[in-house]
């Protein structure tokens, strides 16, 4: 086990602001501030900005007029009219994916993920809820999937009313658009790990297709090691009229959804309440996709969703998996969950295409697609990372379980101050598995990411203590 920086090195290059380490104890950075990016931050490849630049906003905005054009998508709505109604979005779905599918090579394969849910609040009768799910196999570590889902259900303002005009531009054919558009110009690609595309249904009447795609795939074992809904993501303009096209939230948990009494416990002894996979999930989209050729700020949020709202990330959460919302950066309530009509003063309501803003849907779409393409070409999260305690020590052990990947040349160690929501340091360790720093576990919080030959970068695992 070879030795870190001494740790009158550490501690003088923390209390300077340093933000990344050599293994002979340099600095290589300075912290991230507001116009700097984290130490962990990844530039864009070639091949990523070649990727961005064929994302088009015109076939976005092709995408939700169409689906907005079959009236209504509400769950309960008509499934066998091939013109109007959730079946016909359906259809429609489906026969795009097949299409970026054709262009796979075989790589890419679309599917009807239906069953029959019981009545439910909100499920008055026995219903059919079809997800339309296309998958992209990677072509090296197929074995390790991420996901990527928008809504094609609508509503108006009664979430019963089935029958009248639901045309759901911005909740959430938008999210849909970008998934169909993700998958466009993804299918002629090789990625090394698997990713789906899926438009998923129920979300109005209760999460219910995302629940049921979160199930299947936990049932076979699935290792799901990111998801990321995109609901709301049509309009940069809020209800006053203000404007930030160039922003968009990310709505991330701490404390997991799936946590058992047990973790709940360590944590309460260790920290790390900012440190779940998801908030590490969230911290990795900020360093590939808050630049230059996104075009966009990501703003995290530090919590599940919003104040008593939720999305299709939650049935992920629950089951385990790291999972994010992207929506956009203030709502206008006026153009969702509402009927068509104009009221006695002239202000429109309802979720019309006409407010939209599709150039900022296209930038949303290359923050997925940054955050998509990066994860699976990088080598996975490290697995079994963990912080030796069995030792009273001032330095500190960590290990970690060695990743499939044949292309893994190393790992890196991370760390930060306890009050800071970013990591600020970056120590390479070369190809091994465990390390020691001489630096107390006490006074800061570490983490461990892979490192591929082409220097692409893992999002960070967090350590759990071992004695």
């Amino acid at each position: 086990m070879r030795p870190s920086p001494t740790r009158r090195t550490v501690l003088t290059a923390t209390a300077a602001g340093a933000a990344a380490l050599t293994a002979t104890g340099t600095a290589e950075a300075a912290p991230a501030s507001a116009d700097r990016p984290a130490a962990t931050a990844q530039r864009p490849t070639r091949e990523l900005r070649a990727l961005l630049r064929e994302i088009d906003a015109a076939r976005i905005e092709a995408t939700v007029r169409r689906l907005v054009s079959f009236g209504t998508r509400h769950t309960l709505s008509v499934q066998d009219d091939p013109d109007r109604g959730i079946g016909a979005a359906r259809d429609w779905l489906l026969a795009e994916l097949n299409s970026c599918a054709a262009a796979s090579g075989g790589r890419m394969t679309a599917e009807l993920q239906s069953y029959v849910q019981e009545p439910a609040p909100r499920i008055p009768t026995p219903t059919k809820i079809t997800n339309v799910v296309a998958t992209l196999r990677g072509s090296v570590t197929p074995e390790r999937v991420y996901v990527v889902s928008g809504h094609y259900d609508s509503r108006v303002t009664d979430v019963m009313d089935a029958t009248s005009d639901a045309p759901g531009a911005d909740d959430d054919a938008s999210g849909v658009a970008v998934v169909l558009e993700l998958a466009r110009v993804m299918a002629k690609r090789r990625p090394a790990s698997t990713i789906v595309f899926a438009a998923v249904a129920g979300e109005e009447q209760g999460l219910f297709g995302s629940a049921y795609l979160a199930q299947q795939l936990k049932a076979a074992g699935t290792d799901v090691q990111g998801m990321f809904t995109n609901d709301i993501v049509g309009s940069a303009t809020a209800d006053d009229g203000t404007r930030d096209p160039y922003t968009i939230r990310l709505f991330t948990e701490g404390v997991p959804s799936s946590e058992t009494p047990e973790q709940a416990a360590l944590r309460r002894s260790v920290g790390g309440e900012n440190d779940s996979a998801t908030r590490q999930l969230a911290r990795f989209v900020r360093d590939v996709a808050d630049n230059d050729a996104t075009g966009m700020r990501v703003r995290v949020i530090y919590r599940r969703d919003r104040y008593l709202r939720g999305g299709d990330h939650i049935p992920f959460l629950e089951r385990g998996y790291p999972a994010a919302r992207f929506t956009e950066p203030a709502e206008d309530f006026a153009h969702q969950h509402q009927n068509v009509r104009v009221d006695d003063t002239g202000k429109q309501y309802g979720d019309l295409p006409e407010f939209c803003d599709f150039p900022f849907t296209a930038r949303v779409a290359k923050v997925n697609a940054a955050a998509l393409w990066t994860l699976a070409q990088a080598p996975g999260t490290p697995g079994n990372p963990r912080i030796i305690t069995s030792n009273l020590t001032n330095s500190t052990s960590l290990t970690w379980a060695r990743g499939p990947e044949p292309d893994l040349a190393g790992y890196e160690v991370v760390w930060r101050e306890t009050t800071s929501p970013e990591w600020t340091h970056v120590l390479p360790v070369g190809d091994a598995t465990t390390h020691e720093v001489d630096l107390s576990k006490d006074n800061v919080f570490f983490g461990v990411r892979a490192v591929n030959r082409s220097g692409l970068r893992s999002p960070v695992a967090f350590p759990s203590p071992q004695s």
